[in-house]
């Protein structure tokens, strides 16, 4: 399917300019040294057509070409903001995999949660809205300053920001020291399933087994449902120790078991 000649989220592709590669960098120091709303708007303007190119590889799967064009264009940004300058690296070689990437990823979450039209599209406005007011404040600007860059309620522009969000595994690494790992799941209050665990385990003599410590931490976790981070500050040790006494006690249990 070709692209050039029709009209995608409002913009005639048959009008797009393309800008040289000196262009490009000379926008560029113009953003970094002056935060030129028009160099930027020109920048981007000028690599529509390399936005164009990319998501040629995405479509066939029955997904709304503006939506697309939209996610690469939040690519294109990115890659704004974030390019190096002193680097001997072509813009559009650094440009083409992080389109990709935001439209890897935006089929990704499509796929799982389905996000309605209408809170999508006040997700990107509100990417956009951030962009801008980054570029403007020189700093990262609140949801409430969102929100009021868009005139919509901030409840719901957290709302829309959250339904496009990753999606995060209870396994994620979140932290790790010496080779021990905790994840998202650590850090999660489960009171019910674990003390039910426990229970089921029916062990007294075991734990009894452990010392003072350890029994502590299992008690602080198990039974009164604390996180990792809650029982270091209580007993006054790091994160990453109370992951290696919670994890050593449980094997000890474990194996008492067998």
């Amino acid at each position: 399917m070709a692209f050039q000649k029709v009209v995608i989220s409002g913009v005639n592709t048959s009008d797009l300019t393309v800008l040289k590669e000196e262009e490009k960098i000379a926008l560029l120091r113009e953003i970094r040294e002056t935060g030129s709303k028009e160099a930027r708007d020109k920048l981007i303007q000028g690599n529509l057509r390399l936005v164009l190119s990319v998501i040629q590889r995405f479509t066939g799967r029955g997904e709304d070409i503006d939506d697309l064009f939209q996610i690469g264009v939040v690519g294109l940004i990115k890659a704004i903001n974030n390019f190096d300058l002193s680097k001997e690296v072509r813009f559009s070689t650094y440009c083409v995999p992080m389109i990709s990437g935001e439209l890897r990823r935006y089929l990704r979450d499509f796929n799982q949660i389905k996000v309605s039209r209408s809170l999508r599209d006040l997700a990107y406005q509100a990417m956009q809205a951030k962009e801008r007011l980054t570029a403007k404040l020189q700093k990262e600007p609140s949801i409430t300053e969102i929100a009021n860059e868009l005139g919509a309620k901030r409840e719901d522009v957290v709302i829309a920001l959250e339904s496009i969000s990753d999606p995060i595994s209870i396994y994620e690494p979140v932290y790790s020291d010496a080779g021990d790992t905790l994840y998202v799941l650590d850090q999660i209050r489960d009171k019910d399933t674990m003390e039910s665990w426990l229970g089921e385990l029916s062990l007294r003599e075991a734990i009894q087994e452990l010392d003072k410590r350890e029994q502590n931490i299992l008690y602080l976790r198990f039974f009164q449902g604390k996180t990792q981070t809650e029982v270091a500050k209580e007993i006054g040790i790091s994160q990453a120790q109370v992951s290696r006494l919670e994890k050593s006690a449980i094997s000890q249990i474990r194996s008492a078991a067998k």
